[in-house]
């Protein structure tokens, strides 16, 4: 029996794959408690046209994540710290505080998003990544300053 897995199936198939499993299996198991549905024509149709919509929505998305991306390169975040006599600084700026900052520029990235290669712990200027998505990658100035 052919059937098209709606999700996840350990070992079985991954969403929106079409795969032949045995009968009893099929019918008691994935297609009972809503893992996968038959491979019929109307079902493989409806998986063609969401796959489609799911490709120009991923494409919006990355559309979107452009324009962020253009906006947030051009901004520069400031931050003012504490220093030593030889200008070392005190404690370092993590990205917490880059994504505070952030908001209240206008931008609401999640903090998990902010890559850091090496700590903020020196004065000066600074480059920090942050993706806003798989294939968009934005790259923030980030400035420290006494």
């Amino acid at each position: 029996m052919k059937v098209i897995f709606l999700k996840d199936v350990k070992g079985q198939g991954k969403k929106d794959e079409i795969k032949n499993v045995k009968d009893g299996y099929g019918m008691n198991y994935l297609i009972k408690n809503g893992y996968a549905i038959l491979a019929t024509e109307t079902g493989v149709k409806r998986l063609k046209t969401e796959q489609e919509e799911n490709r120009l929505q991923e494409q919006l998305n990355i559309k979107e994540c452009e324009k962020i991306k253009q906006q947030m390169e051009k901004l520069t975040l400031k931050f003012q710290v504490k220093t030593g006599k030889t200008d070392r600084v005190f404690g370092i700026v993590s990205t917490k505080s880059i994504a505070d900052e952030l908001k209240k520029n206008g931008f609401n990235i999640d903090k998990r998003k902010i890559r850091l290669d090496n700590s903020l712990s020196c004065l000066g200027f600074h480059e920090v990544e942050i993706e806003l998505h798989k294939e968009v990658i934005a790259k923030l100035k980030v400035q420290l300053v006494k």
